[in-house]
């Protein structure tokens, strides 16, 4: 579509006129929010907003102005603008139109070679595989070649293989904004005679003809210009004046107080209506009536508005007809209900006022709005209609809640008549050839969310459709989930992009939990929708090395079983057969799978874990091909889990770094999920990437609790960096309830007592703390007795190093002193040989504990 505008909709003039100054740069000092530590995790207080560079421009005050279309003006027009803004204080793109594109072509199916899907039980084809890292055997898959599975950028997104778009129908609820996770400050009615205008008029840049968008009513050799007359080029009148006088009665009923602020299709008045309850409302008309088009838009407007009912949407009470007082013409107006409080927009900007500098509003509060609109959204498209024009002037906060205004530009999806309304630098790229569609709306939201969450100078010229890299952007490096959850939102391709508002608003409120508790220290679990709970654990008795060592990899195969398991699409043809197979070994549900739908991708996918639980990976791979053709062939030819099980695939057959690049996909794709963060984590420490794998083990237990393999993980791969106390920190946390917290102990108890980098390391008070915890837990006689010999061997050894006690410590019974601990050790291991399970063992126990015990006279 064209950079230049056929005709703005007559956008208010909503930034301060003046020169602008140099820009400075400041750093925001209120940092609230912390990023993954990877060295010691602590808890961090405070609703995370994260430092980040912002250019601060000052402008010049003006007189109060009203601000954008829609109802915005009639939030708070007397409030000035602030004096330090950023990029939202500048000249706001304004709305404008095209010629409705026609429908695109139905995209042909791709001739690709069918891998097999005429049977899901092949013969097999390779023989069983070792797990283990770098030493699988067998035919192995390779990377995969003709259509392949893929991996990296190409593949994987949320579509549902042989399903529709989803179109959410959730609803918002009034004091829901937040979600429940994060406190948004309400924003007080205004009340509404406050809002009425003294000097009403369009700014002189704001003057086009309605017929053929020549400028009019500019200023000439120092002399203002007329807002009314007559175009020169083709000599229709226009008039940018308010048509409707205080105290004039509109429909018999609508008492006129006054203008309140011009929007895209007309100015907009505040009036009182005698009729019901004297309750204040809004009439909106035309601010010219010799454009068509605008004509057009607001009959276009009341139609869809009086079909429309969400809490989140404004809401249309009548429309009704007035004679225009200079050319006695019938002018139309939409009566709708009156808004009172603050456009995001305008938040933003007090936010920066407040601040005293270019400081976008926190990136948890940002989220919030993002959750609130988005079920509105879902709410439309589930109507069959279409938003188009979503930006932040267009959306107010009243008390607790959000409310979508200015639906001119609302369509229906089947339409390819009417114009197009957008604004530059939130609208999707594909408008001019592919039309309005859910993918473009979610494309606007995601652009509104970017503008309010970081200072995005350029997004209406340099990165009109684009996102700054990560490294450009310091909220990005701070939350890279949130980075990933705009690149998708914001995907070139719309087909790349969220597939609902519905599954938007499930990533995004992932996204929010991981940012609220990275920033506060507080878990802030949630059940996913799209991958089931951690099941099974691992690496869970791998954690402490032997001395001198690095703590071991856990076996692959371990973690294939452990990692999340992608729920079943319930509309898939094969899920009733899978719903009866869901604790069945992997022989047994292949071959209760013989004669399942053979079009059903659900029924391919679980052959394939089947088969990589069987070690056949090559076995696994066709069908992970076939899985993918049939995706194809259905109109989805990005699909996420093709994608994660390449991962498990490449996982079990040794090729981490392969693996960590498909599951790295996945996470483009389910920005908001755990587990594609949890498979990333193992991957990146299977290849000795220990900094990445830190960072993703530490989003993931810091998040959720109940994924305890993450705390083992990280506890490894700090321990493999030399971060002692950090592990011990990790391993501590886990929870009591958590049916791994013993083992968690004893890990904390075995690190506290070995030297991972030499004796000064290790203190009187590790000692002291290291016995007292293993005097809490309840062990079996043995593995107490086991874990109290090392404790009392670390103790001798310290005294041995030098260690110097301080006073009358006592380590489980003994003083530190070496005649206690040499008693203490040859009690262990007596007891220890009673109870040892071959002759050999016994012997050697008994002769460990004769060579201990301390000389004595009997």
């Amino acid at each position: 579509m064209s950079d230049e505008p056929r005709r703005p909709r007559h956008a208010a003039p909503d930034e301060a006129s003046g020169p602008t100054v140099q820009p400075e740069t400041l750093s925001n000092p209120s940092q609230a929010g912390q990023p993954p530590r990877h060295a010691r995790p602590q808890a961090d207080s405070g609703t995370p907003q994260p430092a980040h560079r912002a250019e601060v421009r000052q402008a010049q005050p003006g007189r109060p102005r009203p601000d954008h279309p829609g109802q915005s003006g009639q939030l708070n027009p007397a409030q000035p603008e602030p004096q330090l803004t950023s990029v939202l204080a500048a000249k706001a793109p304004a709305t404008t139109f095209i010629a409705s594109p026609k429908p695109p072509p139905e995209p042909d199916t791709p001739n690709l070679p069918n891998p097999g899907t005429e049977s899901v039980l092949p013969r097999s084809t390779s023989g069983p595989i070792s797990f283990g890292l770098g030493t699988g055997t067998g035919t192995g898959t390779g990377t995969g070649t003709g259509t392949g599975t893929g991996t990296g950028t190409g593949t994987g997104t949320g579509s549902y293989p042989g399903r529709p778009r989803r179109t959410s129908s959730r609803r918002s609820r009034r004091g829901r904004l937040g979600a429940g996770l994060v406190d948004v400050p309400a924003v007080p009615y205004r009340d509404p005679a406050e809002a009425v205008l003294t000097d009403p008029v369009v700014s002189e840049e704001k003057r086009y003809c309605g017929k053929c968008s020549a400028k009019v009513g500019r200023s000439r050799d120092g002399a203002p210009g007329n807002p009314e007359g007559t175009c020169e080029k083709c000599g229709t009148r226009f008039s940018f004046v308010p048509k409707l006088r205080p105290h004039e009665m509109v429909g018999g009923q609508y008492e006129v107080l006054g203008a309140i602020a011009y929007g895209g299709l007309g100015w907009i008045y505040l009036a009182k209506d005698h009729n019901v309850s004297e309750r204040w409302v809004v009439l909106k008309g035309l601010i010219n009536t010799g454009d068509a088009t605008a004509v057009a838009a607001a009959v276009n407007e009341t139609k869809f508005l009086a079909e429309v009912e969400h809490p989140n949407i404004v809401r249309i009470y009548n429309f009704v007809e007035h004679p225009d007082p200079d050319t006695g013409n019938s002018v139309g107006y939409i009566v709708m209900e009156y808004v009172g409080g603050q456009s995001l927009r305008q938040l933003a900007l007090e936010h920066h006022r407040k601040s005293g500098r270019a400081e976008p509003l926190p990136i948890a509060q940002v989220i919030a709005y993002g959750l609130e609109i988005l079920p509105a959204m879902g709410y439309l498209h589930n109507q069959g209609l279409l938003y188009c024009d979503l930006k932040p002037d267009n959306v107010i906060q009243t008390h607790e809640q959000l409310k979508l205004i200015d639906l001119g530009a609302v369509r229906r999806m089947d339409d390819y008549e009417s114009p197009l309304f957008f604004t530059s630098g939130y609208s999707a790229p594909e408008l001019a050839t592919h039309g309005a569609s859910v993918a473009s709306d979610l494309f606007t939201v995601g652009r509104t969310l970017a503008v309010l969450s970081f200072e995005f100078t350029g997004y209406t010229s340099k990165y009109k459709t684009t996102l700054p890299g990560r490294d450009e952007v310091p909220l990005f490096q701070l939350f890279d989930s949130y980075y990933r959850f705009l690149r998708r939102a914001t995907h070139l391709d719309p087909d790349r992009r969220f597939i609902s508002a519905e599954e938007m608003t499930d990533q995004l409120t992932g996204v929010l939990r991981e940012i609220l508790s990275m920033g506060t220290g507080k878990p802030r679990p949630g059940a996913s929708t799209v991958f089931g709970p951690e099941t099974n654990t691992f690496g869970v008795d791998l954690v402490v090395p032997e001395r001198g060592g690095r703590p071991p990899l856990p076996n692959p195969g371990e973690v294939v079983a452990g990692l999340p398991i992608p729920q079943v699409d319930t509309d898939d043809p094969g899920a009733g057969v899978l719903a009866t197979l869901l604790s069945a070994g992997p022989q047994t549900a292949i071959s209760a799978l013989a004669n399942a739908p053979r079009e059903s991708i659900e029924v391919r996918l679980r052959i394939v874990r089947a088969r990589i639980e069987l070690g056949e990976l090559a076995e696994a791979h066709r069908q992970l091909q076939a899985a993918q053709y049939l995706a194809i062939k259905s109109g989805f030819p990005h699909d996420w889990r093709v994608d994660w099980y390449k991962g498990l695939i490449e996982l079990a057959g040794g090729r981490p770094k392969v693996a960590h690049v498909a599951f790295d996909a996945v996470y483009d794709e389910l920005p908001g999920e755990i587990a594609p963060k949890l498979a990333l984590a193992v991957t990146a420490e299977a290849v000795g990437d220990y900094f990445k794998a830190a960072r993703l083990y530490e989003l993931v237990w810091r998040t959720d609790r109940s994924y305890v393999s993450a705390a083992f993980g990280l506890a490894r791969v700090y321990l493999a960096q030399g971060g002692r106390r950090s592990a011990i920190e990790v391993l501590e946390s886990v929870p009591p309830s958590s049916t791994h917290h013993v083992a968690a102990q004893v890990a904390a108890v075995k690190i506290k007592t070995r030297f991972v980098e030499g004796a000064h390391q290790l203190t009187e008070a590790d000692l002291a703390h290291a016995a007292a915890q293993l005097e809490r837990l309840d062990l079996d006689v043995e593995r107490k007795t086991k874990l109290t010999a090392e404790v009392l061997e670390t103790a001798f050894g310290w005294l041995g190093a030098g260690g110097q006690p301080n006073g009358d410590t006592t380590v489980l019974g003994c003083r530190l002193a070496e005649r206690d601990l040499r008693f203490g050790l040859e009690r262990c291991y007596r007891t220890l040989a009673r109870l040892a399970g071959t002759s050999e063992e016994r012997i050697e126990l008994v002769d460990r504990a004769n060579a201990v015990r301390p000389r004595t006279l009997t």
